[in-house]
């Protein structure tokens, strides 16, 4: 299957020549890498105190988003997947994750909004499963690497995934919305319903993160009776 690949790509074309790069550091390592450099950037914008900034943050994140769609794609249609982009990919999104819904957690009114304090310890509660999740699969999959197998992709980690994105942008748009909202009714109840539905993909990330985790464990429980 691999020959097939090989044989489909020029490697005498601009694309592949751009793409390949040099030695391991390709494109899509570069891509990756970049994701990894945008997050320190989104976390600034985030924090930054002038109007609109959950908008900047947003398209960083946005940014950073297209980045692991691309780069994906790019290694997978130029055979160029290295150990180096299997270590960095998932590390930079799990990262960016993570970076955002913690730091989320640190300004309630993403998760309080009309809802009250118990509202932002549920969120705690979602995001330390969130976490938990992230940690127990990889030291899973590090334990079954070392026993020789391959643990496949979960389709309910992927659904999981893209909830969660979705959850992250559509708050941090929410949040944006909220900002000019001082002097309008509308525009309040505008950010307030953009919040809610926010909430809503977060809840069921929370959801996806509990089952896909359980899916994990339970389909590869031969792992840990080695």
């Amino acid at each position: 299957m691999n020959n097939e690949t090989e044989k489909e790509v020029n490697k005498e074309s601009r694309a592949y020549k751009f793409a390949a790069g040099r030695g391991v550091m390709n494109l899509p390592n570069k891509l990756t890498i970049a994701r990894m450099v945008m997050i320190p950037v989104f976390i600034l914008f985030f924090y930054l105190d002038f109007t609109a900034h959950y908008f900047v943050a947003l398209a960083v994140f946005g940014i950073a988003c297209l980045t692991d769609l691309f780069d994906g794609k790019i290694a997978r249609k130029y055979n160029l997947v290295t150990n180096l982009g299997k270590f960095l990919d998932p590390i930079a999104d799990k990262v960016l994750v993570l970076s955002a819904l913690v730091i989320m957690l640190t300004v309630p009114s993403f998760f309080t909004q009309n809802l009250g304090g118990w509202a932002l310890i549920v969120a705690g509660c979602g995001v330390a499963l969130i976490l938990a999740r992230e940690i127990i699969v990889s030291g899973f999959r590090m334990v079954a690497a070392s026993s020789g197998m391959v643990i496949a992709a979960d389709i309910v980690g992927k659904y999981k995934t893209t909830c969660q994105d979705i959850a992250i942008v559509v708050l941090l748009i929410g949040a944006g919305v909220s900002e000019f909202a001082d002097s309008l009714a509308e525009v309040k109840l505008a950010g307030d319903i953009i919040n809610y539905i926010g909430l809503a993909f977060f809840a069921l990330a929370v959801i996806l993160t509990v089952i896909s985790g359980i899916n994990y464990l339970v389909k590869n429980r031969e792992v840990l009776t080695k």
